[in-house]
């Protein structure tokens, strides 16, 4: 049985938002993630912090959608972070080399913290 992926977006703030993903990240789901996350950026929200603790599954396609969403992110001079990457996708990102481009925090509201301390150090 699969875990179906739910997405919210439990914070908006200015330029920054928070995407919050629960069960699996996987060819099927990767479509709307993707969709959701560009929502979000054409609304005025080009700093995504996506917060990934409760993704119980990821596969090529999540980290593939991960990555159009940093590109689409830089496009719109923004930025991609991750948060509470389960262990399987820290791997995933690590072999890859995405572990590189994409800042990683151990949680959601160190994420947070550190853009928003960013932006007014910026």
């Amino acid at each position: 049985m699969t875990d179906a992926l739910h997405i919210d977006v439990p914070h908006t703030d200015g330029t920054l938002a928070v995407i919050a993903l629960s069960g699996e990240f996987d060819i099927t789901t990767a479509p709307a993630v993707r969709t959701r996350a560009l929502e979000l950026i054409t609304n005025g929200h080009p700093h995504l912090v996506a917060d990934l603790a409760s993704v119980t599954f990821c596969d090529s396609s999540g980290l593939g959608a991960l990555v159009g969403i940093w590109r689409c992110a830089k496009d719109a001079d923004g930025s991609l972070t991750l948060a509470a990457i389960p262990g399987r996708l820290s791997r995933l990102l690590s072999i890859t080399g995405m572990d590189t481009f994409l800042p990683t925090f151990p949680s959601a509201d160190a994420a947070l913290a550190a853009r928003q301390s960013n932006r007014t150090t910026a």
